[in-house]
């Protein structure tokens, strides 16, 4: 097994996203807001692609909505044989400004980034991090109409929910939000 699989599981990879010698990650810098359609551009031409996303929420039209928003906007991953595959055709497709280069090549991704990113993503693309989320902590809401507000956690169950007391209008509000819509919220000392 290679030295950049250490870092999370194989069998946590989708099996199209595996590294084989001499395969290496590169940057694909696309056009503003062009990201999955670069995507999927480049998937049609054949190449693995890898464009890790988040769940966002966003006021549209006076509500709250959560959408799959990338994790690095205007980037994305691709996997590429320089010696194989016919890499300059990446800077033409629909969707794509440029393979991020050094020295005339395209400059490869360091060992273990891209993996770590891929051992945390769900079928979807979307990423995960888990974090060790206890009962009684304060959390920070991330997404949904109460994005942004501040509580403590009162319950975890097993189906992937959380039951939040937020402070809203001067009471406390018990409040049922998925867990990826959840973060440990930064102490202040």
């Amino acid at each position: 097994m290679s030295e950049m699989m250490r870092d999370a599981p194989i069998d946590a990879y989708p099996p199209r996203l595996i590294l084989r010698e001499p395969e290496r990650w590169h940057v694909v810098r696309s056009q503003p807001h062009r990201e999955l359609l670069a995507s999927q551009q480049l998937e049609n031409q054949g190449f693995r692609v890898f464009l890790p996303r988040y769940f966002k929420s966003r006021r549209h039209a006076r509500k709250f909505e959560t959408v799959l928003a990338p994790l690095f906007p205007r980037y994305l991953f691709v996997i590429l044989d320089l010696t194989r595959d016919r890499w300059r055709s990446v800077n033409g497709t629909y969707g794509v400004d440029r393979l991020l280069m050094r020295g005339g090549e395209p400059e490869p991704v360091p060992h273990g980034l891209v993996e770590q990113l891929l051992g945390v993503a769900q079928d979807d693309g979307s990423v995960r991090f888990s974090p060790s989320l206890r009962e009684g902590q304060t959390i920070r809401v991330t997404a949904g109409p109460f994005a942004q507000l501040v509580g403590k956690l009162e319950h975890l169950d097993d189906q992937g929910r959380v039951r939040v007391l937020l402070e809203i209008m001067g009471g406390t509000v018990p409040v049922v939000v998925p867990e990826s819509s959840v973060m440990p919220a930064e102490e202040t000392a």
